[in-house]
């Protein structure tokens, strides 16, 4: 099965990626995981993305997706694949047919744009551990302390509302127009993002299932 994960920067397409992931047994491939695993490497590929990822607009192309075919010609991706952050825009669309991937199935993950923004910006992550916490669902015991190792915790610079709402922005601008064009090739799965994160998993799972 190869899948195509849609959604708003902060709609859980991580989560459900490993859902999916743990269900069919087939790799879950994050775009932004491999470019920040590069800006923090600090390859000439993560020197070209930082100042784009900073201010919350989208890698070039050719940076994308040179990174996504490499990554689809290993030898876990021989029985499928769940592509998460890619493709993102039309052209990238275009780019990864060209490359003859058949897609079976493209699902759409819904969340509103203002619990969006509330959900990322009240995230925290441990500058020592990378911890995780959340301000209104997680909130660490101590205030601005990670309650794993002490270390420190900072709110991210793609966190902080301003840089989400660029992004939200972004992602309606050039990355929503997708949805017509999978829905175009009869592959568009709409699921509706839920409180209960189980709840949005079961519904993910049906949306994968269904003809």
């Amino acid at each position: 099965m190869k899948l195509i994960l849609l959604g708003a920067p902060g709609a859980g397409k991580g989560t459900q990626a490993e859902t999916l992931c743990n269900a069919l047994s087939i790799p879950a491939i994050s775009t932004g995981n491999t470019l920040r695993e590069a800006l923090k490497s600090g390859t000439e590929m993560g020197l070209r993305a930082k100042s784009y990822m900073d201010a919350g607009k989208l890698v070039p192309d050719d940076v994308v997706i040179g990174i996504i075919k490499e990554r689809l010609q290993q030898d876990d991706c021989k029985n499928g694949f769940i592509l998460d952050g890619f493709p993102r825009t039309i052209p990238q669309a275009e780019a990864l047919d060209a490359m003859g991937v058949q897609i079976d199935r493209v699902i759409d993950i819904e969340v509103a744009d203002d619990k969006i923004i509330a959900r990322m910006s009240g995230r925290r992550v441990c500058e020592a551990c990378g911890a995780s916490y959340h301000m209104e669902y997680l909130k660490p015991a101590k205030d601005g302390v990670c309650d794993k190792c002490g270390g420190a915790l900072v709110q991210r610079k793609d966190d902080h509302p301003d840089t989400v709402k660029a992004r939200l922005s972004v992602y309606h601008e050039q990355t929503e127009p997708l949805k017509a064009y999978y829905e175009k090739q009869g592959k568009l799965r709409i699921v509706e993002g839920q409180e209960d994160v189980a709840d949005t998993k079961r519904l993910t799972l049906a949306a994968v299932e269904a003809e």
